[in-house]
């Protein structure tokens, strides 16, 4: 029999039964479209969260954590294979403060080495780098801080803050004195760069980037206002370190974090963080794999019946075509290919019903949940579900093996149908 004849006997029988067949099929496609739909669930969470990570951090950056952190240390950190730069910051400790225009703020500020800065991805929004020990950056936020704090304000409202332009401004920066009566020496410091926005409207940088240049001078200055320590106290520290390394691409940052922690460096880098969020969501998307495959086990049974009926009700044709020389392997390979038929159309149609749901899953569910949270109009930021190309072969190798096997066992009992019997059948 040629393969066009086999074509045609199982058309011949899925024509006959069209309801039957249908139902089946459309069984095949509800546990195939539920698997998928299910399993996208997982992946549209694994992509939010991961995106969320990558947003927020420098993907090749490796933070580094020591209680002697020196700059000889982050020198030879420098001379690291894949390593393109070393950010040692020095955070200020002890409380100071800025002017500009009469408009005050606490200030949180670091001492830093701008050309390292400026190659590992450090972003203006305005302006230039210091190129002088007396220019500085500001961060994005560096204006909200500055407050009047000598304005009349009602009880309940908030002092107002400096709104004019910060570049090209002059503030003075001045410790608070911890010697009673002693006044500080004040630093005029010129803006010249203004820090871009962090990507998250949560985020706030309202810091002050200071030349390294001017570290000793300002630690110099502090001393002259703080009394002299207790014998035997150690005095805190005038800052605190605060390594970044950055390494050249994403590929060469676990090599570079296995030899910082090798050198006896605690560390941290978005990469380790992403491992650790691939192990957990790889479990979660099987475990949901293997309960939408539970669903097609049970459209199966309804495959299993549909080619037991079709044997039963065939026996005849079974029994003729044995009598005319057809092999076993002919027989099973008929009824296999008519359950391997109801597989293929049934993950067709829930491959594209899944992706139907999924889009609009995507497009209804934040609209239902941001009106449910009150926030008309805001932008979740969240993937409910997302159907990659692994995840359709999946389910399209889940869903035909299912149906192979389904039809195995009736193919099996057609190939041992008696020929004699079988003619003399009547339904």
């Amino acid at each position: 029999m040629s393969f066009k004849d086999q074509i045609a006997f199982v058309r011949q029988h899925i024509r006959r039964n069209r309801l039957r067949v249908f139902m089946t099929v459309l069984a095949a496609t509800m546990g195939t479209a539920f698997l998928i739909v299910l399993a996208s669930v997982g992946f549209g969470l694994h992509k939010t969260i991961k995106d969320e990570v990558l947003s927020n951090q420098m993907i090749t950056q490796v933070e580094v954590y020591s209680e002697e952190l020196t700059d000889a240390k982050t020198d030879a950190m420098k001379e690291m294979d894949h390593v393109k730069s070393v950010v040692h910051r020095k955070q200020l400790s002890p409380t100071a403060f800025a002017e500009l225009d009469g408009y005050t703020a606490g200030l949180n500020a670091y001492f830093t080495d701008f050309s390292e800065e400026e190659t590992s991805g450090f972003k203006l929004a305005e302006g230039r780098f210091p190129e002088n020990p007396d220019e500085i950056v500001v961060g994005s936020g560096f204006a909200e801080q500055l407050s009047d704090e000598k304005a009349t304000v009602k009880e309940g409202e908030e002092l107002p803050t400096y709104k004019e332009d910060l570049l090209g401004k002059t503030v003075t920066f001045r410790f608070d004195p911890l010697e009673e009566g002693a006044v500080s020496e004040e630093w005029p410091l010129k803006i010249v760069g203004i820090k871009e926005a962090p990507g998250k409207d949560w985020a706030f940088d309202g810091y002050l980037y200071m030349d390294h240049r001017l570290m000793p001078e300002m630690e110099k200055g502090f001393a002259a206002v703080s009394p002299e320590p207790e014998e035997g106290v150690e005095p805190d520290p005038f800052t605190y370190p605060q390594v970044n390394v950055y390494v050249d691409k994403l590929e060469n940052v676990k090599s570079v974090t296995t030899a910082l922690k090798d050198d006896g460096y605690s560390v941290y880098s978005v990469s380790e963080e992403i491992e650790q969020l691939d192990v957990f969501f790889l479990a979660l998307k099987a475990g949901l794999v293997f309960v939408g495959t539970i669903a097609i086990l049970i459209a199966s049974i309804g495959i299993f019946n549909t080619m037991t009926m079709a044997v039963t009700e065939r026996t005849r044709e079974i029994g003729v075509m044995k009598a005319l020389g057809a092999g076993p392997k002919l027989i099973q390979r008929l009824f296999l290919m008519e359950s391997a038929w109801i597989g293929i159309v049934g993950t067709v149609i829930a491959v594209v019903i899944s992706y139907g749901v999924s889009f609009a899953a995507n497009a209804v569910l934040p609209v239902i949940v941001t009106a449910a949270l009150g926030e008309d109009g805001a932008d979740l930021g969240v993937t409910f579900s997302v159907i990659p190309w692994q995840l359709v072969l999946i389910a399209s190798a889940i869903s035909l093996g299912v149906a192979m096997i389904s039809g195995w066992r009736p193919a099996r009992k057609a190939t041992k149908t008696d020929v004699i019997g079988a003619l003399r059948h009547e339904l």
